[in-house]
């Protein structure tokens, strides 16, 4: 067996004149670098140092690691969602701003593969994008759409981006149900993530982990699904498998895994807020007590402090004093006449705490660090100057953009594609050699998904400054209006032309004579 030969760090003239000033030294210098040398270069590897002496890590593969945590990760994230302001909030935040009122799609054909097979002219590409869109909108817009029949497709987005969220992953599976009334038979049904699980809660292998089952590469090829939810024992199909295909014969997909792993080999990720989860509840447990005390502090008490073994002397003694309830009782302006050994005490609880909103906004101030939400957007508050707000919602921009496009591409695009392929299956677009070949059905599905605006603070800055972006040709009017209003710039145009044409014939605009415009002369070149 070989070992791993180390090498010992030689004296350097350095450590020469060091040693021969002061051999204790000298001898100090070289036992540290020696040290170091058996150590390795990094400080936070050390075993040795006290400050990360009590440090006990265990690593393992990503299965390894996340998979006998889940259950558990799944239950305290919900619970937080449930019963916490702050993990509440920061799901509507994500899903709000991801999602909004649905991802519109806008069909992208690719013009050069297909041309001279589904036409030669602008107007017929353009005509076979507006019946594809026209198509899907049909469906996405029916409850047809959605299995259980409860939901049109943009509700399912929020769904499914909901889920992913608070459990980690959701399943999506592609049914065909030929129901009345419907123009078509695919629909969808979204599986929680709990129903996943491996056959009698037989232990993860390589093949099979999470109920996922792979082949040789780490690719799915079947799903093992519970009949119903394991937490619902009253459902005898809580103890029940089955198992589905995730691609059919022609490798269209059935099965559809939503997940972002965040580690090579990762077969089921953990929930959005399984970084924050303590923290999320530590806080809520410190705002509940502080509430508590805050209320219990405006219960205000009055207690009368006494020297008497029998307590506070009778309000009418035998002498007659004439002391009665009222001579205890508060009130603008009282005056209380207490007898020598009796004093009035009253209960303070210091509340509410003036530290509270501080610390609570440094706690909140990392867990937005951790989520990729900046802290103004997490909370709502927005006290800085115009630059800081602007700069907290362009920062929080780009987290939304990349989850929006993971979801137009992991989810939308796919149903896009299933859709597509039985309007085309059943006559309803005329797409010549789709089926034929992989290279014209792919340059017929090609799309943009388009979803609500970022938002402005500003809307005149930023409408001057989308104007400055068109004119310098660094961007596009179709660009620009899904970039500030989320629509169709094509849909817009022939509306606008629309109401410019009818105003015109209701004599509300006069028509304008074209601009001549003067040439500019050229200037003279300069002579060398």
């Amino acid at each position: 067996m070989s070992r791993k030969r180390i090498s010992l760090p030689e004296p350097t003239t350095l450590d020469k004149v060091i040693g021969w000033i002061s051999p204790e030294a000298g001898v100090r210098r070289l036992k540290a670098k020696t040290v170091m040398a058996l150590y390795g270069g990094y400080t936070g590897a050390r075993k040795d140092r006290r400050q990360t002496k009590a440090w006990q890590t265990m690593d393992g593969s990503a299965d390894q690691v996340t998979l006998p945590d889940l259950p558990a990760l799944r239950e305290r994230s919900r619970d937080l969602i449930r019963n916490a302001p702050l993990a509440t909030g920061a799901i509507n935040t994500v899903v709000t701003n991801v999602v909004g009122t649905g991802l519109k799609v806008q069909s992208r054909v690719d013009r050069d593969v297909l041309k001279g097979v589904l036409g030669d002219t602008e107007e017929d590409f353009e005509a076979f994008e507006r019946a594809a869109e026209r198509e899907f909108r049909y469906w996405a817009a029916s409850k047809h759409c959605d299995a259980s029949h409860m939901q049109d497709f943009a509700g399912m987005q929020d769904l499914a981006l909901r889920s992913v969220l608070e459990a980690g992953d959701v399943f999506v599976l592609r049914r065909f149900t030929q129901r009345p009334g419907a123009r078509y038979g695919t629909c969808l049904q979204l599986v929680e993530a709990d129903r996943i699980s491996n056959p009698d809660w037989h232990m993860d292998t390589p093949r099979l982990a999470g109920g996922v089952e792979k082949n040789a590469f780490g690719a799915p090829v079947a799903y093992h699904v519970l009949q119903a939810h394991p937490g619902d024992l009253r459902d005898p199909g809580s103890r029940h498998w089955v198992k589905l295909r995730a691609y059919d014969r022609d490798g269209n997909w059935l099965v559809n895994h939503l997940a972002r792993p965040t580690r090579v080999g990762m077969t089921r990720p953990a929930p959005y807020l399984a970084p924050v989860i303590e923290s999320l509840k530590q806080l809520d447990k410190y705002s509940e007590a502080e509430l508590m005390a805050a209320v219990v502090s405006a219960m205000f008490s009055v207690f009368i402090k006494s020297e008497d073994p029998d307590g506070l002397a009778p309000m009418e003694d035998g002498a007659g004093s004439g002391r009665d309830d009222k001579d205890f009782q508060l009130g603008p302006g009282a005056i209380l006449d207490l007898l020598p050994y009796e004093s009035v005490e009253i209960a303070d609880p210091k509340r509410p705490n003036a530290a509270f909103d501080q610390f609570v906004l440094a706690i909140l101030r990392q867990v937005g660090v951790a989520l990729e939400i900046p802290f103004e957007l997490l909370v709502k508050h927005f006290t800085a100057s115009y630059s800081a707000a602007q700069a907290a919602l362009l920062e929080a921009w780009k987290f939304f953009r990349s989850r929006r496009e993971w979801l137009a591409c992991m989810f939308c695009q796919p149903v896009y594609e299933a859709v597509i392929t039985e309007a085309v299956a059943r006559g309803h677009l005329n797409a010549p050699g789709f089926f034929s070949d992989p290279m014209l059905r792919a340059a017929y599905l090609g799309s943009e998904w388009i979803g609500p605006p970022r938002g402005q603070i500003d809307q005149l800055k930023e409408g001057k400054a989308a104007r400055e972006r068109v004119d310098m040709g660094i961007s596009t009017l179709a660009e620009e209006t899904a970039a500030l209003t989320g629509g169709d710039w094509e849909r817009k145009h022939r509306q606008r032309a629309k109401e410019k044409r009818l105003r015109l014939e209701a004599g509300l605009d006069e028509v304008q004579a074209p601009v001549e415009q003067t040439p500019v002369p050229e200037e003279p070149e300069e002579q060398d």
